[in-house]
C-alpha cells in the first residue's frame, strides 16, 4: 500500500495489485481497508464511490489538491507500478 500523502487527516494511497486499472487513488482516515474512497486520476479528478463516507467539504478539497498536484500522482503511481 504506497502512500501518496496525508492530507486534512486523510490518507491518500494506492493498492499495490491495482496496476490493470487506469490511475487512481484511495482515501481514507484510520487504516486502510477495501472500502476506502476511490477517485479516478483523468483530466480532472473523478469520484468512483465515497464508501469511507467523506464529508463534502473535505472530499472538495481533496479533490481539488489531487487537481492541482495531477502530475504528481502520476509520477508516483508510475514509480511504483513501473
Amino acid at each position: 500500500m504506497p502512500q501518496v500523502c496525508r492530507l486534512l487527516g486523510y490518507l491518500i494511497f494506492f493498492w499495490s495489485n491495482e496496476n490493470n486499472e487506469p490511475i487512481h487513488v484511495h482515501v481514507c482516515k484510520g487504516k486502510p481497508s477495501a472500502d476506502a474512497t476511490k477517485i479516478w486520476i483523468e483530466d480532472v479528478p473523478r469520484l468512483e464511490h465515497n464508501k469511507s463516507q467523506i464529508p463534502a467539504k473535505d472530499l472538495n478539497r481533496i479533490m481539488q489538491w489531487l487537481a492541482a498536484n495531477k502530475n504528481f500522482v502520476v509520477d508516483k503511481w508510475n514509480e511504483h507500478f513501473k
